[in-house]
């Protein structure tokens, strides 16, 4: 019997990379998932933070990945967070019967808040002053809260860390307030539109 070869690159060899859309024109230079950035396991053991926005280049799964990796216990263990993304992509498909990578870009674009307040101190009095966020920041920020949202939801939870970050990515994509990402989001432009 003939071997069989991949004709092009799957994540775990089934999600194709290819008709991904990022609806967001200035998202699409900080999320990498152009077929350039296909990896078949989203852990290429780069070298991101050898430099400013190097971490931009690293393939957008693999970033989610990374960003389960916290709390103490977790820290380092990578493979399991390869793992429950595996799992997190099969319930997605089953959920939205979509390429979860594009549930993902969609999420990811709805989960970044556009609008923040930082702090002015000027002698002692501090305000806050609505900023403008940048688009990698935006990302950056997307990714944070899904992680967040599902390990809050999996915590002390009868339900599975891959089920709950797969809720919070569908709910993400689908916008909905069910979402913890989403919910932050609009607290934070809530708050920077008062402070303007």
């Amino acid at each position: 019997m003939a071997a069989v070869y991949a004709d092009e690159v799957k994540l775990f060899g089934k999600w194709s990379y290819d008709e991904l859309v990022c609806e967001d024109i200035s998202l699409t230079d900080y999320i990498a998932s152009k077929m350039q950035d296909a990896v078949y396991l989203p852990h290429t053991a780069g070298r991101y933070q050898v430099k400013r926005f190097r971490k931009a280049q690293c393939p957008i799964v693999e970033r989610l990945v990374n960003a389960l990796m916290f709390k103490g216990r977790n820290n380092g263990k990578k493979m399991m967070a390869v793992r429950i993304v595996k799992h997190t992509f099969d319930i997605i498909h089953l959920l939205t019967d979509e390429n979860p990578i594009q549930v993902l870009l969609t999420a990811i674009r709805l989960s970044g808040p556009r609008e923040d307040s930082t702090r002015i101190g000027a002698a002692g009095i501090v305000r806050r002053q609505a900023v403008d966020v940048s688009p990698f920041r935006r990302v950056n920020q997307a990714l944070y809260l899904i992680s967040i949202g599902a390990r809050e939801a999996s915590f002390r939870s009868i339900k599975t860390i891959a089920e709950c970050l797969a809720d919070e990515i569908v709910n993400a994509s689908k916008g909905s307030s069910n979402s913890y990402a989403i919910k932050k989001k609009d607290e934070i432009e809530r708050v920077a539109k008062a402070n303007r």
